[in-house]
């Protein structure tokens, strides 16, 4: 089926003013979230193939991102592969020690935290192919499971508890579900639809959507909407979205840089069922000599230095926001220097500074000297005296922001 429309961005459906209706419609994508719990950064497998072309009846841009938002999907189940390249530096597993330092997690503050800790266990989906199993009964009642070589890690959420269980290690970790806006799966995404929302709601003038044809995702007709910056600099290319035909929910999203290859994130169905789950689907009791650690009863926090806490928030207070639309850029002042330089000799500081500056590209301006960080679709600028740029925009970007802000 050929494209259906070249550029319905500024089309309005039913008399509304077009930007309004998207943003409703952003807010509503996302009727379950499939986990109560999920990971900073979803990891999938090499991009998903799409199959077919079904002939379906045409829709606008606008038809279809309301259909999005009608959207009403309460159960579901079936096997989602999700593929992240983010082009960051091979550190031999040092990586997820850091996550889960930053996470609260195993590794933070001595190692007493629990292996089915889910703020520790799901940071592996940063990066790599993974295979998931997910299901949803509700609002109050969802599973994923993530399928390993020889082993599995499953999260459950049912009622008012919410358990982790790593199978390798034998360990289980307890929780209290959290409510409202309190929930983590709210805030991060773990599923086609869960990415396509945060799409969704950076529509704006600045945006170019499309419906480009038609695709089979697992087995069911889809129309692909298509989203692009209309700006230069930013590092997002194009962003596409397969919407399923009958239901609205979306079941493929991938995100291709403005660099070009391969996918920063592909996450799609390869197998999915509307139909209500088995109610034992979200049964779970602690397996026979396995450890249990309750969220609750957690060990205390490593010992805290309320000045760097201090001068971090008080750097994050002042956070200003640069540009619009995809150009956007997060400012803000650390209150402190910036990285140690590699010339410190024997210092650790120096050491840690020369390791981190390896990793990124030393740049010069107005503003001074200072390192960028890149992945594919993130980059960040860290000044010498201590200043943060960072966006999903180009190094020359960050590298103008710093030199206007003089």
């Amino acid at each position: 089926m050929a494209p259906i429309d070249s550029d319905d961005s500024t089309t309005a459906g039913g008399g509304e003013e077009p930007r309004a209706g998207r943003r409703r419609a952003a807010r509503y994508v996302v009727p379950v979230a499939v986990m109560g719990v999920a990971a900073a950064t979803i990891g999938l497998v090499p991009a998903l193939a799409d199959s077919g072309d079904p002939d379906l009846p045409e829709v606008t841009a606008q038809q279809l991102i309301e259909k999005i938002a009608r959207s009403d999907v309460q159960q579901l189940s079936g096997t989602v592969r999700i593929s992240t390249d983010l082009g960051l530096p091979d550190l031999g597993g040092l990586e997820s020690g850091l996550m889960s330092g930053v996470s609260g997690g195993p590794g933070a503050g001595g190692g007493d935290g629990s292996a089915a800790d889910p703020s520790a266990k799901l940071t592996e989906l940063v990066s790599g192919t993974h295979t998931l199993r997910v299901a949803a009964d509700g609002p109050d009642r969802q599973k994923l499971s993530l399928l390993e070589s020889a082993a599995e890690y499953s999260l459950i959420h049912d009622g008012k508890d919410v358990w982790g269980y790593d199978s390798e290690s034998n360990e289980v970790y307890h929780s209290t579900a959290r409510t409202g806006a309190e929930r983590p799966a709210e805030q991060v995404p773990a599923t086609p639809k869960d990415f396509a929302e945060q799409a969704l709601d950076a529509v704006d003038d600045t945006t170019s959507v499309t419906v480009d044809g038609t695709a089979q995702v697992a087995g069911r007709d889809a129309y692909r909407l298509v989203i692009k910056p209309r700006q230069s600099g930013s590092t997002v290319g194009v962003i596409s979205v397969a919407v399923d035909a009958k239901t609205g929910m979306p079941l493929k999203f991938t995100l291709t840089p403005s660099s070009g290859g391969a996918a920063v994130v592909d996450a799609g169905f390869t197998k999915v069922s509307f139909a209500k789950p088995d109610a034992s689907t979200f049964d779970f009791t602690p397996p026979k000599g396995a450890k249990v650690t309750e969220g609750d009863e957690k060990a205390a926090a490593p010992e805290r230095n309320p000045k760097a806490e201090g001068d971090l928030a008080e750097g994050l207070d002042r956070l200003e926001v640069i540009g619009e639309g995809w150009n956007t850029i997060a400012a803000f002042d650390t209150g402190g220097e910036g990285l140690p330089p590699a010339s410190a000799g024997g210092d650790a500081g120096g050491a840690l500074g020369g390791f981190l500056g390896s990793f990124g590209d030393q740049v010069k301006g107005d503003f001074g000297s200072g390192t960028v960080f890149k992945t594919r679709l993130v980059n960040a600028l860290v000044t010498e005296d201590g200043k943060v740029y960072a966006g999903a925009v180009t190094k020359d970007a960050l590298v103008k922001a710093a030199d206007a802000a003089q």
